[in-house]
């Protein structure tokens, strides 16, 4: 399929994984907001409405789905869409999004039982999304584009978010995961386990960098203005011979 030809299909792509992604996690804030899924604290009292709203920002899970969504509008708008920070925020959105279906299905299926609502809202965020994203890249691409630079770029927002992840534990007493859970494990393990997500975000990373060199090139799909501009562009170059 032409680059020309992949403009309409892409566009379908993009804007059917920004649908899975707003469904999901606009529906998992309304459940939130509306106290219908909460843990009670220990001392029998439910969290503020805002305290939910900041932890339910505070997952990977809902931080990758962002980015996805952002990544996914972006390229709705603009196929082919390109630049540095674009490249970063690109692979970011992808290696975020894998490692959240994949530690899911791996450590966290199952923590807790899900139904109804929950359980719809859970399987697009940690299932429906993740899929999409990857296919989308494996179909429309664009690539090659990924370098060294670029990966070593997408590590600083992991490295933030387990910063962040341990300072506001550290002052709320609450972590998003049982793997970084300062309380129940001590800061030597939550620290090497917090390195350990990080060295997997590289290794995935590496992954999609070699997969960008190995598989067939994909240009970026042609938008409608970039197509009449190469053909006005033809149309010039043939009446000036």
């Amino acid at each position: 399929m032409t680059s020309s030809l992949r403009e309409r299909p892409a566009r379908w792509w993009h804007a059917a994984t920004l649908a899975v992604v707003a469904t999901g996690l606009i529906w998992q804030l309304v459940l939130i907001v509306q106290n219908t899924n909460v843990l009670v604290e220990a001392n029998g009292t439910a969290p503020s409405t805002a305290t939910r709203v900041v932890r339910f920002f505070s997952y990977f899970t809902v931080e990758s789905n962002i980015l996805v969504g952002v990544a996914a509008a972006m390229l709705l708008l603009r196929p082919d869409r390109d630049g540095p920070l674009w490249r970063v925020l690109r692979l970011d959105a992808l290696i975020g999004i894998s490692v959240t279906g994949v530690v899911y299905t791996t450590l966290l299926r199952g923590v807790v039982e899900l139904h109804g609502a929950a359980a719809v809202t859970n399987a697009l965020v940690h299932y429906v999304a993740p899929l999409m994203a990857v296919i989308g890249w494996l179909l429309f691409g664009a690539r090659p584009r990924l370098m060294e630079n670029t990966l070593v770029a997408s590590l600083i927002w992991p490295a933030l978010y387990v910063a962040y992840t341990l300072a506001h534990g550290a002052a709320s007493h609450r972590y998003p995961y049982p793997f970084i859970d300062v309380a129940k494990l001590g800061y030597a393990t939550a620290l090497r386990n917090g390195v350990g997500l990080n060295l997997l975000l590289v290794g995935i990373g590496a992954l999609f960098m070699w997969l960008d060199h190995r598989l067939p090139a994909r240009p970026p799909p042609e938008t409608a203005a970039r197509i009449a501009a190469r053909i006005a562009a033809s149309a010039g170059t043939t009446n000036s011979a």
